[in-house]
């Protein structure tokens, strides 16, 4: 019986993949860029803050694109700390930009981002429905199902993360640094054994599980099955928690090779990626004083923002690193 439900479960999930990807066509390369406007937040001390993403459309492709008449703010400085390297796909919530002083709900602040000779905008404004928090950070990112919550995801607070060194470094072309970051964290959320670390109690959780009901474990087998060939049927993208962290260039146009794999930053959904948002990934240990190197080599001059991300699967805190590289 199990088997022909498999074969069934297979069956249809071809069909619907094979339906949507008649439909959804994606790219490895040659396409453009989007900003996105995230939300406003506003923090302990009541200072106000708009918080922009992007979304690049191509699976391989990172785009440069310095700051100037194709990447810029209209309002206020040209330069409000956006990237200037486009990783691929969706990445959410990147930078904040304060919001300036007596701007009323009727006033926007314009990115402007061009890509592939087509501009796009992100609209920011303080409207009441476009407020956010870590609630609704950690919804957007996958950790929670849309419109879910626990005691647990709201008592989560950020990692804190400290880059260990200098802030400002200057190298040669071809010279390796040794980059170090320090990372603490509160524990939560609490990785799940089963559902690849869902936030909060979910269809497949084993957070409540007997491992001596073998009928419990049979059902939730079939569940995983069935998400293996299956679309997504959540409204948000799934993502698997565990705490880690990751390096990745911010700005910079030139090369850069990390000496270790580093933990993408970019929602790559992908099967047997290095993601959080990869099916089955699983954070990787960190040591137990929360301190980890990385080697950059550096193959081309300019001047490069190289930014650290660390992520509990929820919530994340960025620190980063400027380097100057010589001929």
């Amino acid at each position: 019986m199990i088997g022909r439900i498999l074969l069934a479960s297979a069956m249809i999930g071809a069909l619907a993949i094979a339906d949507a990807g008649a439909q959804n066509l994606t790219y490895a390369k040659g396409q453009n860029v989007s900003p996105a406007y995230e939300g406003w937040e506003e923090d302990s001390a009541g200072r106000k803050f708009f918080v922009f993403g992007y979304m690049n459309r191509n699976w391989q492709e990172e785009l440069d694109v310095p700051v100037g008449a194709d990447n810029k703010f209209t309002t206020g400085a040209a330069d409000q700390g956006q990237p200037t390297h486009f990783l691929p796909r969706r990445n959410r919530f990147i930078f904040r930009v304060p919001v300036p002083p007596g701007f009323t709900e009727k006033d926007e602040l314009v990115w402007s981002l061009t890509t592939r000779g087509k501009t796009e905008m992100a609209y920011a404004s303080t409207r009441i429905d476009y407020k956010i928090d870590d609630v609704v950070r950690a919804s957007e990112t996958g950790a929670l199902g849309a419109g879910s919550s626990s005691p647990e995801v709201r008592s989560n607070t950020p990692p804190v993360l400290e880059v260990q060194g200098p802030r400002r470094l200057e190298v040669k072309v071809g010279d390796t640094v040794t980059l170090t970051a320090m990372v603490r964290d509160d524990g939560l959320p609490k990785v799940r054994l089963i559902g690849a670390g869902a936030a909060v109690e979910n269809e497949g959780s084993s957070a409540t599980l007997s491992s001596n009901n073998l009928a419990m474990l049979k059902q939730i087998e079939l569940l995983r099955l069935r998400r293996l060939v299956l679309p997504p049927a959540r409204v948000t993208v799934g993502k698997n928690v565990g705490l880690h962290m990751g390096w990745h260039v911010y700005r910079g146009a030139g090369q850069v090779k990390f000496d270790t794999d580093q933990i993408a930053a970019w929602e790559d959904t992908r099967t047997g990626g290095n993601s959080p948002w990869s099916p089955h990934w699983t954070a990787p240990a960190l040591p137990a004083d929360g301190r980890q190197s990385t080697k950059a080599t550096f193959l081309t001059p300019g001047e490069y923002v190289l930014r650290v991300r660390a992520d509990d699967g929820a919530l994340t805190a960025d620190q980063q690193v400027v380097v100057v590289v010589k001929p």
